[in-house]
Parts: C-alpha cells; structure tokens; sequence
C-alpha cells in the first residue's frame, strides 16, 4: 500500500509528525522554507499539506495538488489561506490554536506591563552612555494595579490575559461578536460593553480578535481618538486589524500614551517611524514563540492530520461542510 505524503512548508518540529504518522512519507525543507516553486514542483504528489501562520499558501500553489485533501495549519489564524478556494475543491482547512493561547496571553501581559512601566525604553536608555539620569523622582511610569483593561475579542486567547490581567489587580471590560457566559464574566469579573465606551474608558485596550474582512482597520484613526490620551494600545492579533499609520500618527502626536506590538501590516517589514519611538515596545511576532508551544502545535497538527485520515472529524475543522 502506498505511503500517504505530507508536505511541510516550513522547518517546524517534525517529533509530533514522526510520532502521530509514522507511515506518512514527509516532505521536509533542507532549508528555512521550499520557495514557491518549490512548493509547486513537489506538492504535485501530497495527500496534506502543513501551513505555517503568515507564510500564504496560494491558490495557484493549491491548483498544482490533484492529490489533496486537507490543509493543516500550524497556527490559530489561518488567513494565511483561501479557505473559499480550499472549500471548493474540497480540500480540509484545521488549525491548531488550543497550544497557542496561553503563551499569547502571556506575552500580552508582557507588552502591557513592558510599555507602562517604560521597560523597554529603560533598557535602551540604560545601553546608551549620557542617555538616563538616575533620581527618586526621575523615570516614572504608570502602574497597571486599579486599571481598567478593555480587551476586544473575548475568545480563549481574551479570557486567558483577563485572567492574568484580574490577578495582577486590574477591572476587566470587553466586546466581543457576543456575549460570554455569565459565569466566565463572574469568574473573571469581567463586564461587557460597547466599543465606543471601552475605547473612551479603557486604561489599556488588547486586540485579541482573527484578522476577518470585518475586523481590518477595526482600529483606526477616530478609534485612536477615542482613547485617553494616557491609555495603551496592545496589539499580539494580527497587523491589519490595525490602521498602521493611524497609529503612528497617534504615538507621534500623544493622542494615546503608548503601545505594545507583536504584529504588523506588513510582515517583517516595520515602519522606520515606531523605531525612534520610546512610547512603543516592538516584537517580531512572538506571540506563540517558545519551544514547547512549537512542539505542542505540531503535534496538534498531526494528530488534526491523522484524524482526516482514519475517517474522523479532526478536533480543529475550519470547514467540515467538505467532510
């Protein structure tokens, strides 16, 4: 019988391949990543393909795969696919973001604490000889305790910093498509609101939502100006969700006070702007980056793999209407 082929994109962890699909017959880059004609010329063949989060799989590279049935992809947000396209040839599309909640969470936390209490700009102060001026009442910063986060997006990843966020002593509102349990709002003491009121009364604002034609540029400039001119911006979402040049605009002219960012509209591309900044703590989109979380999602993506293929529901379907 012949071996069933996985193509990886990407140089991930293949211990969870190795040991979920010991028959499979994997495909693996020598490099960082196949190019695309790499991906075109060898994915002629493959039963599955593995997608990583911001590298796009694209449709053409879908057309050149006769043979293929599922889509894995190795992330929560998988804009990364046309999963319309995907649908209709009647390929699988999973995703695997149970592993990437709580180290997102985590590094929200991260950035929150980092741009208020001016940790990064401390540190960068501190290397550069003449630059900082020690004193009791020099270099102060803002607490998060008795502050009021705003968190849009009140999904596992939302419900994972609030948690975080009432243990460090800080009131918890937020918006979401739809309300939460009573009991998740009573556990977190967690209070829904409007946009428009958490936006005006939030001490920090977290975007914790998919990057969906609904949500791009869901903040913006009258956003932004909605916002106390001493409150926060976090954003570990996705780049687009945010209007880039509105927020620099808003730092440079201190509509808002500061911000915490993971991601970009325009990966690995940074605005030069953010980078004379001290208001902005910047990350390359280290959201989900430490070595367990990258084990722990392969292996829920192979064990998504070898659910489509034993004639199970994978726990992670995007569209199971192809099923």
């Amino acid at each position: 019988m012949k071996k069933h082929k996985l193509l990886i994109m990407l140089a991930i962890p293949q211990e969870g391949f190795k040991a979920i699909l010991p028959d499979w017959e994997l495909v693996y880059p020598e490099k960082e990543a196949f190019t695309q004609e790499e991906l075109k010329e060898k994915i002629g063949d493959c039963d599955a393909v593995v997608t990583v989060y911001g590298h796009k799989l694209t449709n053409e590279v879908m057309d050149a795969a006769p043979r293929l049935k599922m889509i894995a992809n190795f992330g929560a947000g998988f804009d990364n696919i046309d999963v319309n396209h995907a649908t209709s040839k009647g390929i699988l599309v999973t995703n695997s973001p149970d592993p990437v909640t709580e180290p997102t969470a985590e590094l929200a936390m991260g950035l929150m604490i980092s741009v208020a209490r001016r940790m990064g700009e401390m540190n960068n102060r501190l290397r550069t000889k003449g630059e900082i001026t020690w004193g009791v009442m020099r270099n102060l910063s803002t607490t998060l305790v008795g502050k009021r986060l705003g968190i849009v997006g009140m999904g596992a990843i939302g419900k994972a910093l609030a948690r975080r966020a009432v243990a460090s002593g800080m009131e918890i509102v937020y918006h979401n498509r739809s309300r939460v349990e009573e009991a998740v709002e009573a556990e977190l003491n967690a209070t829904y609101v409007s946009m428009d009121e958490l936006l005006k009364t939030a001490d920090v604002v977290s975007l914790n939502m998919p990057l969906t034609p609904e949500t791009k540029h869901l903040i913006g400039k009258s956003q932004l100006e909605m916002m106390k001119p001493t409150a926060y911006l976090i954003n570990t979402a996705r780049g687009p969700v945010v209007d880039e040049q509105a927020l620099i605009e808003a730092l440079k002219h201190e509509t808002i006070a500061g911000a915490g960012l993971d991601v970009y509209e325009d990966e690995p591309n940074i605005p030069d702007a953010y980078m004379g900044m001290h208001n902005v703590v910047l990350m390359p989109h280290l959201g989900t980056a430490t070595h367990e979380t990258r084990k722990e999602m392969s292996v829920v993506v192979a064990q998504n793999i070898k659910a489509r293929f034993t004639g199970e529901v994978p726990p992670n379907a995007v569209n199971k209407q192809v099923l």
